[in-house]
């Protein structure tokens, strides 16, 4: 039977945001420490260089307010709090502590608005029940929502928060900007797969949704969902010391995760629809903050709703989490395509994470000067390359001119300066340098190994790295340790060390995902690994959405190909309810999979339906009990499934970031099992 072994195999990384564990607070046992002369320092020059008195942002924040909501807490069903913007009522208040960026404390105190606003009469927002802004226009019988949210719990209560304080309306359509998880799934919070089914509810979404969907976040669902604990710092507390923004929003809820598929798709530039009697113009934007993407224009109000394509931050190219590095070029061209179909006839533009900016001379320089950073941060990064500069080199020159820079939305609260470059260089030229040096690098572990015995040992190293945290220079400090710390990962004194550099960091930065980043490393690094807050499950409707071809895709990336390297079989699958055919075979350790290409002389023959498949992968069922049910024919050798998922791996959703993963030798690493 391959019912546990199957399900296991699939379930553990279907999406990166994906079902979360409840999230638990654990004591550490060692606290974070306070800012450091140095750090504080770094802060005064942040409040030099910047214009604090500037309260145009917090203006625009609270315009339109008609409900505000600051003791907003969320449970799911089973008591476990999914949504908590309370705990940041108890703290964020008042001047900058030294512990957090002033200009990350302004930013964090923009996002901690939560409440119902109007942007417009007929258009409205729900801001601060996810990291996600959920819109909603009147239409003529009922609401059409725009982007709800990731988790269902925070949608569903946003909804009846609209329908309570502006009427009762049944929801008559549900638009997705993006494919994003972030932007659809909260979906059954607002509507039912039965109300879509009935033909009650129309769900719209750019071209090719479904697929990059699925695409971004399966391959890899473990490996982002591990670095998303990272990068949204879940588990970590909130706090002054700890969490205090997400840089893009407060940061993300931890419920139930769902999807819906579009019944239509945006599929030309320039296409318009009539939606519960309100006219849309729609603007596709492939290949700019995400893969499917498109913004779109309400003629009847002047109002644009931009998506994420614009946002009160710089964004990322290449986002820490990890993903596909997205198009500059093409971003920066789509924004200045908005400008021309809709910058004369704005009145207002309102987008998926942050609050609206009215007036349209406003407009203008809002998307002028996102793109302006955009394609500056580009073209500079190629010029610097065709001068011969190297990745590192190019993201520590530039920066922006100081007409952009000067901008608060195009201060690095979620993607960077830094970063982006290094992704733009990365999108043309790939991760090498060019330097014949660092071609064929040893890895971390015998690469630290090396230099903690050239620099005289794990003590020299370790005053080396005090040397330079006594003198406030952390990057180096942090570059240092770590060869110490990969070397000797059990040296407690070189984590603690490591751990004080990186607090350091994440004090100063003014990214809210840096920031993340470097508490949720010391917080590993004093006290190991988070296990309360891993990712764990997958989404019912996400398996469901998945390709067959995809599926089989996951299974091949969780073979261990060293181990199956002398196996040899055929597997033939038929879905009856699609009539589909695919041969899945395994040979020199590689599992395929071929559509329409079975025969006689396979091992073993399957036919069932699709959704067999689905409640089997869901734990729901398991084949024995179906084939025992007559819902699974088998034809030929069942011990052949046995074999088969014998040779999966299964993945852990814990193992080590600031840490190597053991073992370190590279052909240990590669026929590794977990």
């Amino acid at each position: 039977m391959m019912s546990r072994s199957l399900r296991r195999t699939l379930l553990a990384s279907a999406v990166a945001f994906a079902s979360y564990m409840p999230c638990v607070y654990a004591a550490d046992a060692i606290a974070p420490k306070p800012a450091s002369d140095a750090t504080i320092a770094a802060h005064q020059a942040v409040l030099d260089s910047l214009d604090f008195s500037d309260r145009a942002d917090f203006d625009d924040a609270g315009r339109g307010l008609i409900k505000a909501t600051p003791d907003l807490k969320i449970q799911a069903d089973d008591g476990h709090v999914v949504w908590d913007v309370a705990v940041y009522q108890e703290f964020l208040n008042g001047e900058a502590p030294h512990s957090v960026n002033p200009s990350l404390w302004r930013q964090a105190q923009l996002n901690n608005t939560p409440g119902l606003y109007e942007v417009v009469d007929g258009i409205y927002q729900v801001r601060g029940f996810d990291l996600t802004t959920m819109s909603v226009i009147r239409g003529d019988t009922g609401w059409i929502v725009i982007d709800p949210m990731t988790m269902t719990e925070p949608a569903e209560a946003a909804m009846a928060l609209v329908n309570q304080e502006l009427g009762q309306r049944p929801v008559t359509a549900v638009i997705y900007t993006h494919s994003h998880p972030d932007h659809f799934g909260g979906v059954k919070g607002v509507i039912s797969q039965q109300q879509v089914d009935a033909g009650e509810v129309r769900v719209i979404a750019p071209e090719h949704f479904t697929e990059h969907v699925a695409s971004e976040m399966v391959l890899l669902g473990n490996t982002m969902s591990r670095r998303s604990q990272y990068m949204h710092a879940m588990g970590l507390p909130r706090g002054p010391r700890q969490q205090v923004d997400n840089g893009l929003g407060k940061g993300v809820a931890r419920g139930t995760f769902t999807l819906i598929e579009p019944t239509e798709e945006i599929t030309a530039s320039g296409q318009t629809l009539t939606v519960d009697g309100v006219e849309i113009e729609f603007q596709l934007t492939p290949s700019t903050e995400a893969d499917a993407e498109m913004m779109f224009y309400f003629p009847q109000h002047r109002a644009l709703m931009a998506a994420e394509n614009l946002n009160a931050s710089m964004h990322n190219m290449l986002t820490p989490r990890g993903a596909k590095v997205r198009d500059a070029l093409a971003w920066a061209g789509a924004l200045d395509d908005t400008l021309s179909l809709f910058g004369n006839r704005s009145d207002v533009v309102f987008t998926s994470h942050y609050w609206p900016r009215w007036g349209q001379d406003n407009v203008r320089n809002y998307i002028e000067k996102q793109r302006d950073a955009i394609k500056y941060l580009h073209d500079q990064t190629l010029r610097l390359a065709n001068l011969g500069y190297k990745r590192d080199e190019i993201a520590e020159a530039i920066q922006l001119p100081d007409s952009l820079a000067q901008e608060w939305f195009n201060r690095g609260y979620y993607g960077t300066v830094t970063h982006n470059v290094k992704g733009i260089y990365q999108r043309y030229l790939g991760f090498w340098s060019g330097n014949p040096a660092t071609l064929n690098p040893l890895p971390p572990v015998p690469a630290g190994q090396r230099y903690v015995e050239a620099l005289g040992g794990a003590d020299a190293v370790l005053a080396l790295g005090q040397s330079a945290v006594e003198q406030g220079d952390y990057r180096w400090a942090a570059m240092l340790l770590d060869h110490l710390v990969q070397a000797q990962p059990q040296l407690a004194e070189a984590r603690e060390l490591q751990a004080d550099v990186f607090e350091q960091l994440g004090y100063q930065t003014d990214s809210g995902p840096w920031r993340n980043i470097y508490l949720t490393g010391a917080r590993e690094l004093r006290n190991g690994i988070d296990t309360a807050n891993a990712v764990t499950t997958a989404s019912p409707d996400m398996i469901a959405a998945l390709p067959i071809e995809q599926v089989f895709d996951l299974l091949a990336v969780r073979l261990n190909g060293p181990r199956a390297a002398a196996t040899r079989l055929a597997i033939d699958w038929h879905f009856s309810d699609s009539d589909r055919h695919y041969r899945l075979s395994l040979a020199n350790g590689v599992l395929r999979h071929r559509r329409d290409a079975t025969g006689d002389d396979a091992d073993l023959s399957l036919t069932l339906s699709r959704d067999v498949l689905n409640r089997v992968l869901l734990q729901q069922t398991s084949l024995g009990d179906e084939i025992a049910a007559g819902r699974v024919t088998p034809q030929g050798d069942l011990q052949t499934l046995q074999t088969l998922f014998a040779l999966m791996d299964t993945f852990s959703p814990t193992f080590p970031i600031a840490t190597s993963a053991i073992p370190a030798n590279a052909s240990e690493a590669a026929s590794a099992s977990h």
